[in-house]
């Protein structure tokens, strides 16, 4: 391992919630990479073990449609978001959780549990919310086509993206349960969001952002008043490659930048080495499949290893930064 709310008008108008202790809405995930294609495993193995481990959790979980209607704008927006509260005698500080590219999942419902857990009100938007078919979101989306969800979250505007997290933010620091401090996390597009919220919202307490890449112009970096903590993976040499300008830039812009390459993990840690270990193959009577399964199933515990390893350090600096916000 190396080493808000001054925000543009917004009008809330109504939550709805829907409430739910140790079960959520089930919201699918399936699993693509960057360009939107899904890959060779099995969706069921991904979401399952999210979704069990979401079920079995103590924590009051609820979702909540938080409208508000845009600056410049007529219609209202309706943001769908699941929030979870820790189990926690004082007021505590408020997360706001960044879904990956592939959309609201139950991994990153997961995700906001366990922050829930750790002692902080956590709350993850889901940013497509309105914009699949009959108004509905993730789900809705991927529905209609596997790569549906990539495509649909690069569409996105980058100013509706700002208001709908300052309307989820402005929210969750207000609930009852919460100090009016907030911090912003991300993953995969959600950690370049993250980075990218930072600009945009100056009561933001710190960001976290989980291998995602920062924005390029000075003038967006000079707008960030909180300190920033990157997680990266040794292995991800597109993320990578932008680590060295954004340093230079945040030097000279004189703001703090803390970024942190986890050697052997590889992009999308967090939720690869949250899953469960790879299973033994078992044995079919074929010497030569055999022999390939077991090779197969080696280089996988070596990966999965090396993930769980990046994700367990992470955590314990998350944390530990959390704590003194």
């Amino acid at each position: 391992m190396k080493n808000v709310f001054g925000i543009a008008p917004a009008f809330l108008l109504s939550v709805v919630i829907s409430s739910s202790c140790a079960s959520a809405q089930n919201l699918n995930s399936n699993h693509m990479d960057h360009r939107g294609t899904a890959t060779s495993e099995p969706v069921s193995e991904i979401r399952d073990w999210a979704k069990q481990r979401l079920a079995k959790s103590p924590r009051h979980q609820e979702w909540v449609k938080i409208k508000y209607k845009p600056a410049g704008g007529n219609a209202e927006r309706e943001v769908s978001a699941f929030v979870v509260y820790p189990e926690v005698k004082r007021k505590a500080t408020s997360v706001l959780v960044i879904h990956e590219i592939f959309g609201m999942s139950d991994w990153v419902q997961s995700l906001t549990d366990q922050l829930a857990e750790a002692g902080y009100v956590a709350i993850a938007p889901d940013l497509l919310s309105g914009m699949g078919p009959n108004g509905g979101g993730t789900s809705e989306i991927r529905a209609t086509d596997s790569n549906a969800v990539g495509k649909a979250i690069r569409d996105l505007p980058p100013d509706q993206i700002t208001a709908d997290l300052n309307t989820v933010a402005d929210y969750v620091s207000k609930l009852p349960a919460a100090n009016g401090k907030i911090a912003a996390t991300g993953y995969c597009w959600g950690g370049t969001q993250s980075f990218r919220y930072a600009t945009n919202n100056p009561m933001v307490k710190a960001a976290f952002v989980f291998y995602g890449s920062a924005p390029e112009s000075k003038d967006d970096l000079a707008r960030i008043k909180a300190p920033v903590y990157g997680f990266y993976a040794g292995n991800d040499a597109r993320i990578n490659a932008t680590l060295p300008k954004t340093i230079e830039m945040m030097k000279e812009m004189g703001k703090k930048y803390d970024p942190v390459t986890y050697e052997g993990a590889g992009h999308g840690f967090m939720r690869a080495g949250d899953a469960p270990e790879p299973k033994a193959p078992e044995v079919k009577g074929d010497k030569e499949a055999d022999e390939k399964a077991v090779v197969d199933y080696q280089k996988a515990v070596t990966t999965y290893k090396a993930n769980k390893k990046a994700r367990d350090e992470a955590w314990v600096r998350w944390k530990a930064v959390l704590e003194k916000l």
